[in-house]
């Protein structure tokens, strides 16, 4: 029998954070008598993380942890889409650094009734000017390629209904870098309803980002061109 929500959240090197992320969300979503799994991806971390994990998935019977070699952000979340899809009637994806919290999921949840597709425009968000680039050229290009969509269209923090998904995950190649951004530009060419509202987003306060400087410059190169290369190939 389904279950309502999985939160599919990917970890890499964050010791430091990922147990309160993980009890945050437990404690919020228990609240709400919501009838959740939580499952995490350990992205090949070279920190203890995965020590940590094994530890909390003691204390929480809904916590599964799914330790892989390192593939990236992209494909891990892809390959938790892809496990979880026939599962669940929900699936939530969270990034683990912490950087938006539980409290505004029910902005989401409450309205889940009426939509496919609910996200979180991260609000407040501090951003180098290249990620700001970098995120501007993403929304423009998803609105060239697929057509009218939301506005932040690689945030971490979507609620996707798996009945509207679970035939599009699998169309996406497992390398690709930025499957958000092509899970969002499919919300235009398959005319699915969504919502998006604003999110609170803070800076994080433990670790550093694993992408940056020239590594961020042929990363974004690389989905650029993967996302091009996606809408061409489902146009034929």
């Amino acid at each position: 029998m389904k279950k309502e929500l999985c939160l599919v959240i990917p970890v890499y090197n964050e010791s430091a954070a990922i147990k309160n992320v993980l009890q945050s969300w437990e404690d919020y979503l228990s609240r709400y008598s919501i009838d959740f799994d939580i499952h995490v991806y350990n992205d090949g971390s070279k920190d203890n993380t995965i020590d940590i994990l094994t530890k909390e998935a003691q204390k929480y019977s809904n916590l599964f942890i799914h330790d892989k070699k390192n593939s990236g952000h992209g494909p891990t979340i892809l390959l938790g889409y892809n496990e979880n899809k026939d599962d669940y009637d929900w699936i939530f994806q969270i990034d683990s650094d912490n950087e938006m919290l539980p409290d505004d999921f029910i902005k989401l949840w409450s309205k889940r009734s009426d939509y496919d597709f609910l996200i979180g425009k991260r609000n407040h968000r501090v951003q180098s000017k290249a990620r700001y680039m970098i995120s501007r050229i993403s929304r423009i290009t998803v609105s060239l390629l697929f057509g009218k969509t939301i506005w932040d269209v690689n945030s971490p923090y979507r609620l996707m209904r798996t009945s509207a998904f679970r035939n599009i995950f699998p169309l996406i190649p497992a390398n690709t870098l930025a499957p958000n951004i092509i899970i969002s530009g499919f919300i235009g060419i398959k005319r699915l309803k969504f919502y998006e509202t604003l999110v609170n987003h803070q800076c994080r306060t433990t670790g550093e980002v694993s992408i940056k400087k020239w590594k961020l410059f042929k990363f974004a190169v690389k989905a650029f061109w993967q996302t091009v290369w996606f809408r061409f190939t489902l146009k034929n």
